[in-house]
């Protein structure tokens, strides 16, 4: 039921909808011209303003490739992992692959205002997929979806706003990008002693990563548990991107003495700093602790700018251990870069968390503003 002074509507209803295609990659005369040309990696909640590939006028001349104009709304139909179903709008002139819908709204309608609401709907309009071999959507599925239609002028107040909270994301986004760049300029200075810090001189030595560390099987710390909820206590850490698996409520076996000490994926050769107790899951996963004379946090860092050789699903630790150098100071000198680069990481971090929130506040706002249930005012015309 559509809010007073809207309408329910569907995309067939409110704009038109097309799509792209490839010129052919046996004519070489096609491609590498001037006009841009997108495909679904590159719809992605963004305004697209620069492609990797181009083609040519020949190239969109014999094919069924079509140039849209700036402000079309684009629509993954199809794509790995999570591509279908996403949006981006033009922000130039551009051609697209088959794989891309292309949405033009009718006169009276606001592209902004339809871009969010779309974007709002991703895991609804995937759902949407046609079910086989492989789930796509359609053109027919796209003009299906439908849509609410405030009057033009609440449409354009309910973008505006909207605009505002990526304004923010994207400064936000800038800041953390700075913040990184930042963070590796100083360990690519300060872990190599190319730049001291004032109060320390001394010759630095080279060790072994086996001398500076020792590590230890997972097995005593492994969870018995496959359930993870958040209200749980105790941190379930496994190997690869994700690290954080979840939170159990297993009281035994729990790896909380000796802190803090480094996770390594013995696949991957990724490792994390931990200092909070844990439980793990993957036994590909080494526990790393100091020797004497080494700072835990220092051997991290300097473990970060070395480029492990990774080869095929097989276990890295032992034989990096023996064969990776790295230089270090005196410990109170470990001590004081550690320090300096943990100063870096809480910028990080709190630049992450505000990242995280204002994505959160945005998608609350938009569960409200896109679907009626909070009104923005707007002037009497």
């Amino acid at each position: 039921m559509a809010p007073e002074g809207w309408r329910l509507s569907t995309i067939e209803e409110v704009a038109a909808v097309s799509s792209g295609g490839t010129p052919s990659r046996k004519e070489a005369s096609y491609w590498g011209g001037d006009i841009p040309w997108v495909t679904t990696a590159e719809v992605n909640s963004k305004t697209i303003t620069s492609t990797t590939q181009k083609i040519t006028e020949e190239g969109l001349e014999n094919s069924s490739a079509k140039l849209f104009p700036a402000r079309t709304i684009l629509m993954a139909m199809y794509g790995q992992g999570k591509t279908r179903g996403q949006v981006a709008r033009l922000g130039i002139e551009a051609s697209t692959n088959q794989a891309c819908a292309a949405i033009l709204l009718n006169e009276g309608s606001d592209t902004d205002y339809y871009y969010y609401f779309l974007e709002s709907r991703y895991v609804h309009i995937r759902n949407m997929a046609n079910t086989g071999g492989q789930e796509n959507l359609s053109a027919g599925i796209v003009k299906s979806i439908q849509v609410p239609v405030p009057p033009i002028i609440e449409q354009k107040k309910i973008a505006q706003i909207l605009s505002t909270w990526d304004q923010a994301i994207t400064a936000t986004e800038r800041l953390l990008e700075n913040s990184q760049q930042r963070k590796k300029g100083l360990m690519q200075q300060l872990l190599t002693g190319k730049k001291r810090l004032p109060g320390f001189e001394g010759e630095w030595k080279k060790v072994e990563l086996g001398e500076a560390l020792k590590y230890q099987q997972p097995t005593p710390f492994l969870v018995k548990s496959t359930e993870y909820f958040d209200d749980f206590s105790t941190p379930v850490l496994t190997a690869g991107k994700s690290f954080l698996l979840g939170y159990t409520d297993e009281e035994f076996g729990i790896y909380d003495d000796g802190l803090p000490i480094i996770i390594f994926d013995d696949f991957t050769t990724a490792s994390r700093f931990v200092d909070f107790p844990f439980k793990v899951k993957s036994s590909a996963i080494k526990i790393l602790t100091s020797n004497s004379g080494f700072s835990i946090k220092y051997i991290f860092e300097a473990m970060q700018i070395i480029r492990f050789k990774v080869g095929g699903h097989q276990r890295h630790w032992i034989s990096i251990f023996a064969s990776f150098v790295i230089n270090y100071p005196s410990f109170e000198e470990q001590q004081a870069i550690s320090q300096v680069l943990a100063t870096a990481d809480s910028e990080i971090s709190a630049l992450r968390n505000r990242l995280s929130i204002l994505k959160q506040e945005k998608r609350a706002l938009m569960q409200q503003l896109l679907t009626g249930k909070r009104r923005v005012q707007v002037e009497a015309a």
